[in-house]
């Protein structure tokens, strides 16, 4: 394909994901819980928690469980498997109403995204949903889509949001998946999803340490000071904490406010700076104040 199937899908608009809860399709039990836990999405996967044994039980529950997520006011997500004679089975049998974005897994470059996107449209059309119905998350899991970052983001209009598979990846490079070793890929990460209007998702550490809550919810912490939006987690006591460290603080929503406001009266006078609390105001503060109350927004709609 020289271009892909969907230009301009109303889905492009970013969701206000600060936690994406995972749950095998697998198994029904665990989306009562999910849903207790209170994540913005939920994540259905397909991939690295179902045994080869029961991909094909997981791919058929997925349209119920989906439903029942959609219910209770969650956005669902699915994971779909890397090994394209595995992603054309996933992908044929989840596209539906209920299911709005997938997550492609080691995603290694353009014409990778662009081959899903080409399928995911033909089974929209079958199953008569708007066109740009399903959007991607694309996860960058191996050295070669780690070199391709930049053409993989905006490879196709679907995409909404981009992260980095640090498990992964580590193994890969014969690495420890650790905060210090994974600082400099993650940020090239986030400079390719910023690059392409994409959500960074993520944070610097580790995935699986879900323990120590008061160590996981200080590296959140620091992983918004990177840049990070909003992040998956593979426990529900992980929830709580990216849904608060990943959400403005009312003190911050209270001074974005009060830039913005102050900057229109300097605006009004012809000046384009000016000084509140002894900080000097310039252009990009005012923009990143105006982001972080545009991202409170998209928090109040959903």
């Amino acid at each position: 394909m020289n271009q892909s199937s969907v230009e301009n899908p109303a889905a492009k608009v970013l969701s206000a994901w600060r936690s994406i809860l995972y749950v095998p399709a697998n198994v029904p039990k665990f989306l009562a819980k999910a849903v207790a836990a209170g994540p913005d999405a939920v994540q259905l996967d397909l991939e690295d928690s179902v045994p080869p044994s029961e991909k094909e039980a997981a791919r058929q529950a997925v349209g119920a469980a989906a439903r029942q997520l959609r219910a209770a006011g969650l956005d669902v997500s699915v994971r779909i498997n890397h090994p394209l004679s595995l992603a054309v089975r996933d992908v044929e049998a989840v596209i539906g109403p209920d299911v709005g974005t997938i997550s492609l897994t080691k995603v290694e470059g353009r014409s990778h995204v662009r081959l899903i996107d080409e399928l995911v449209s033909e089974c929209e059309a079958r199953a008569k949903l708007q066109p740009g119905h399903t959007r991607f998350l694309l996860a960058v899991e191996t050295p070669e889509g780690f070199d391709r970052m930049g053409e993989i983001a905006t490879a196709s209009p679907r995409a909404v949001a981009m992260m980095l598979g640090g498990e992964d990846l580590a193994l890969a490079w014969g690495c420890e998946p650790i905060e210090e070793v994974m600082r400099m890929p993650k940020q090239h990460m986030i400079n390719a999803a910023r690059g392409a209007g994409l959500l960074p998702l993520g944070f610097l550490g580790s995935i699986a340490n879900f323990r120590d809550i008061e160590a996981f919810r200080a590296m959140v912490r620091r992983s918004r000071q990177f840049g990070f939006e909003g992040a998956s987690c593979i426990h529900p006591s992980q929830v709580a904490v990216l849904n608060e460290e990943y959400a403005p603080t009312a003190a911050e929503l209270e001074r974005a406010r009060k830039i913005v406001a102050m900057d229109a009266e300097v605006a009004a006078e012809g000046r384009g700076s000016f000084r509140l609390d002894n900080q000097m105001i310039d252009v990009p503060i005012v923009q990143r104040a105006r982001r972080l109350l545009q991202r409170a927004e998209r928090f109040e709609k959903k």
